[in-house]
């Protein structure tokens, strides 16, 4: 997709558009890199904020971890789009892709091991996409959640902007692409879950945790359907979706039934 002022436009507000000119003006775009298609940013705001972007997707997939709550897209987003449209930044894919060429492979491999010993999060995603299939509960990935939720109220007693779950949703998508349905269910469930049990203490960016609520709860019913799953496992998830129906925030009671009915939906549909 094209970055240009039309295009920006048709991605904010005018008052927004206005304020994404100011930054942009100011100086507040910060580490603008781009692999690919790929966009990373850090926007200095009232504290930094991370963004990312692609190119390559319709209405450039914009993700930011501003609390903004408004319509279509935040200042900080057009800020980084403004400054793209001038001109984009050196490939560093193109950088990347050279050192792969002259790496050995003894060297990458041990290059990899040892990042994959420090970050966490990388682990997990080089061992969805090319380890074996062994099961990390939904449980685990909750306390995950809801650590992030912890880590997000140590200043204030609520969470007062967006916090990124792209990590959760990436690595179930890993997950989903080679088939690991189950996997891929357990981290949907436990982002889902999460947000459901963590809502209250949310007094901001109120539409983020919406989608992703949603988008969460609408992947866990897919993988479920699609997982190869014994009786047993699929009266447990129903379970679930049902105790949630129950005991849920209120925010999101009628979400967890109309997940059951879909689930119970495509349950009847394969048995008939």
């Amino acid at each position: 997709m094209t970055v240009d002022e039309s295009a920006i436009r048709d991605r904010c507000t005018d008052a927004v558009y206005e304020r994404g000119v100011n930054y942009r003006e100011e100086g507040r775009i910060r580490e603008l890199t781009r692999v690919g298609d790929a966009i990373t940013a850090v926007v200095q705001g009232s504290r930094p904020y991370e963004l990312a972007l692609d190119l390559a997707a319709d209405g450039f997939d914009p993700r930011c971890t501003c609390p903004y709550d408004g319509p279509r897209e935040c200042k900080h987003v057009v800020a980084v789009l403004l400054d793209l449209a001038d001109g984009l930044p050196a490939d560093e894919g193109e950088r990347i892709e050279a050192a792969l060429e002259d790496v050995a492979l003894e060297d990458l491999r041990a290059f990899v091991r040892d990042e994959c010993a420090r970050n966490r999060a990388l682990r997990e995603r080089f061992v969805a996409e090319f380890g074996d299939t062994s099961m990390k509960s939904a449980a685990e990935y909750r306390e995950e959640v809801d650590r992030l939720f912890e880590a997000h109220t140590e200043e204030y007693p609520v969470v007062v902007e967006a916090i990124d779950f792209s990590r959760f949703a990436d690595l179930a998508e890993r997950h989903r692409e080679r088939g690991n349905y189950r996997q891929a269910a357990a981290i949907h469930r436990a982002l889902a879950e999460g947000i459901d049990e963590n809502i209250h203490l949310v007094d901001a960016a109120y539409d983020h945790y919406a989608q992703t609520f949603t988008s969460a709860l609408d992947a866990y019913v897919d993988c479920v359907s699609m997982a190869d799953l014994g009786a047993d496992e699929q009266r447990a998830h129903a379970e679930f979706l049902s105790e949630r129906a129950n005991t849920g925030s209120d925010y999101h009671r009628e979400h967890f039934r109309t997940a059951l009915e879909d689930l119970r939906g495509r349950e009847n549909g394969r048995a008939g």
